[in-house]
């Protein structure tokens, strides 16, 4: 299945013209962010947590302390929504009600399991490290026993997802387009600068090429 089917849970509803449900944009969404934000509720009381994630295929991995109370109620099954989000640009218009931001975001829905298998473990550092920098896992060193015992792996199968995606300059009203007021976009981008040595890092250990050269 390369589409998502539209449903009341993923489906776009406001601007639904700006609503995507293929893999291919939802996972390049997924695959560029550093980050996601995790929603769930516990007791009543809604959570929304931001972590660190990875996508294998139609999965998604968390990780962290196995006291950790999101992947304590992850593990056991629960249902969660997973959102990326990724800011291209701030849309300037003529009217204040009319400003607005051209973005890429992806919203994912299924329920966790926990990962206690010691060779998928490794394979999902494996893809965590290597989500984060490409050539990491490899130059460094790898989780030991007892790193791999005290961290609790979950893997979220993916039941279903939308992403929403808004391009372009401002949609002003018609008779704002006369009016004396500056309108574009300003241009967003992630910016990577100039790594920084750790204080402690020997002098003939040079800055690898992954690191001089990181983009995402």
């Amino acid at each position: 299945m390369s589409e998502f089917p539209q449903t009341e849970l993923n489906k776009v509803k406001r601007l639904p013209k700006r609503g995507q449900y293929d893999k291919k944009t939802i996972y390049e969404i997924v695959d560029e962010a550093l980050i996601c934000h995790v929603g769930f509720v516990l007791e009543d009381q809604p959570f929304v947590m931001p972590t660190i994630h990875v996508r294998i295929d139609d999965t998604i991995y968390l990780h962290g302390a196995v006291a950790n109370r999101m992947l304590t109620h992850i593990k056991a099954g629960n249902s969660v929504c997973l959102t990326m989000t990724l800011i291209d640009g701030i849309v300037f218009a003529r009217s204040v009600f009319h400003h607005s931001m051209n973005y890429r975001s992806a919203v994912l829905f299924g329920k966790g399991r926990v990962i206690d298998n010691y060779d998928e473990k490794w394979d999902v550092f494996k893809a965590l490290t290597e989500h984060i920098a490409k050539g990491r896992w490899e130059d460094a060193r790898k989780p030991n026993k007892h790193e791999t015992n005290i961290t609790t792996i979950v893997a979220i199968d993916v039941e279903s997802a939308s992403a929403k995606v808004r391009t372009g300059p401002a949609n002003d009203d018609e008779e704002d387009y006369t009016l004396p007021i500056w309108a574009g976009v300003m241009p967003v981008q992630l910016q990577f600068n100039e790594s920084i040595d750790d204080e402690r890092l020997a002098r003939e250990i040079h800055t690898p090429e992954y690191i001089k050269n990181y983009k995402r």
